[in-house]
């Protein structure tokens, strides 16, 4: 097997910016291959030296480290897939789980398996292919999916955190409040909000030139690289940032915050152990997962990065991109007696169905 290695080459200065490209080749080609190599891809590049695709750096440059990533990355997605599509296909199978507390789950099922597959898929390849190559076009579409669907999961975790609270703190009122249209309503809102968050950050990235250098130091084309790309003034796309960031994930930690405040006053005023072991275990699951989201996403987007730092938010943006996704259909099926007691019934048709 050929051990494989990043070639950092240099090209000459272009209007006052230094080109710098990865280009990933084995250890056997000589560096006149490589430069040929590096001579033809910049033939790809329009008129003015205008970026018409992007290479990305990926999570590491470590050659030896390529493969067990691929597999480690590989086996993620696959849980991540089974789980969701599990999840999904088991709520919508079964109608004793039709209920707003599941319908959420479905939905944030969903967006985790769309999320996961926006940029799971291109980040494998990149780790055994020659050249990390995302056209313009195809970059700008991985942003938009990409930030459509974790906002979408942003407002998702707070519907269902409302939904916890209506159920603990006036479980009387619950069917009334917790209706189909209510659910469908706060649904809607949840992915309207993605895509008005999707298409601001997008829009604003399509306004932006990128000159001679194009290598975007992440494993996907998120917002943070490829503004530091930018031969252009960021003021506003950095605005854009502070503003739209700053109000998807503080408007819903805030919101989950204080569901949470009344929820835990309402489990402390229940006389019962049982009753209280039986609330607070109906939402940790939900704090877990949270807790990971929000805490990750926050510290990745929630201050400015420099091109040093960004390593450091390269290995947080794993969790909420990749560890998170895998885990969601994990800590709410296996902290959950009804998920449990219905996967087990499936998993028992299925077996008694090719027995015979």
């Amino acid at each position: 097997m050929d051990f494989r290695t990043w070639y950092l080459v240099k090209n000459t200065n272009l209007g006052g910016y230094m080109l710098y490209d990865f280009i990933y080749c084995s250890l056997k080609e000589s560096t006149e291959e490589v430069e040929n190599r590096f001579l033809k891809r910049r033939i790809l590049v329009r008129n003015e030296s205008l970026v018409t695709e992007f290479l990305l750096a990926g999570l590491t440059d470590r050659p030896e480290l390529q493969q067990p990533l691929f597999f480690l990355f590989l086996v993620i997605y696959i849980v991540t897939m089974v789980g969701n599509v599990g999840l999904v296909t088991l709520i919508s199978l079964n109608s004793h789980l039709h209920t707003p507390m599941y319908y959420f789950l479905f939905n944030l099922s969903f967006i985790d398996v769309c999320y996961s597959s926006a940029f799971t898929p291109k980040m494998l390849m990149n780790f055994v292919s020659r050249e990390n190559i995302i056209s313009y076009v195809g970059c700008m579409t991985q942003l938009f999916f990409f930030l459509f669907f974790v906002i979408s999961e942003c407002y998702m975790l707070t519907s269902m955190a409302y939904d916890r609270y209506v159920a603990i703190c006036n479980p009387l009122l619950y069917k009334v409040t917790m209706s189909h249209q209510i659910c469908a309503l706060l649904t809607v809102a949840a992915y309207m909000m993605g895509f008005a968050g999707a298409s601001a950050h997008t829009g604003c990235m399509l306004r932006l030139t990128f000159c001679s250098v194009n290598v975007i130091n992440h494993y996907l084309c998120d917002i943070l690289p490829l503004l530091q790309l930018s031969c252009s003034s960021t003021y506003v796309n950095e605005v854009v940032v502070l503003i739209v960031v700053g109000i998807n994930i503080t408007v819903p930690s805030f919101t989950i915050l204080i569901s949470y405040v009344f929820i835990l006053t309402s489990i402390l005023h229940i006389r019962s152990a049982q009753g209280r072991s039986k609330a607070f275990s109906t939402c940790s699951s939900h704090i877990i997962a949270i807790s990971l989201f929000f805490g990750s996403a926050a510290f990745m987007y929630l201050k400015y990065s420099s091109p040093g730092s960004m390593d450091v938010g390269k290995i947080s943006s794993v969790f909420y991109t990749n560890v998170v996704p895998m885990l969601n259909p994990l800590i709410y099926s296996l902290r959950n007696k009804d998920i449990k007691v219905t996967l087990w019934k499936a998993l028992f048709k299925i077996q008694r169905i090719t027995m015979f």
